[in-house]
């Protein structure tokens, strides 16, 4: 549903900010800066884009949890998308994103909401297994079909 909200209300901004601001200083101004800022935000993207891979690097190397510099990664790309759309409002997030404060606090928002579930421990339908428990079955073999993959064989 937020994703149809979104698809029907962005582009509506953007059509209204472009007949606002050509209107208020003309058709090749308005150009104009649509492309600066394309260009610009490509520049930027492209800094920030090669340290949040050095600071996922490293945290690999010192075996350090990645997922906070996965994040601020994929917010870099979705900026980097936003700025090149064409439109004022998306310039407007998409360099929003680009300020690692704003980042930090959209993860520690997306933290706060977002429930941590390990698999080894978390059981289906919260049932503990018993120890050396044996669960009886049946099972029949299957051989192949002609042409099927040689990947999918056990």
């Amino acid at each position: 549903m937020w994703f149809l909200l979104a698809f029907i209300a962005v582009p509506l901004i953007e059509i209204g900010l472009f007949i606002q601001v050509g209107g208020a200083i003309g058709l090749w101004p308005t150009l104009g800066i649509v492309i600066l800022t394309a260009i610009v935000g490509t520049m930027m993207l492209r800094g920030q884009g090669l340290a949040a891979l050095a600071n996922l690097q490293n945290s690999f190397r010192t075996l350090n949890d990645p997922t906070v510099h996965l994040a601020h990664g994929a917010m870099i790309i979705f900026a980097g998308a936003l700025l090149l759309t064409p439109g004022f409002f998306t310039d407007a997030v998409g360099f929003s994103l680009l300020i690692p404060p704003v980042r930090t606090a959209i993860i520690k928002f997306a933290k706060s909401r977002i429930t941590f579930v390990n698999a080894q421990t978390q059981h289906p339908h919260g049932q503990e297994p018993a120890a050396n428990q044996t669960i009886d079955g049946e099972f029949t073999e299957v051989s192949p079909a002609p042409g099927d993959s040689k990947w999918t064989k056990h």
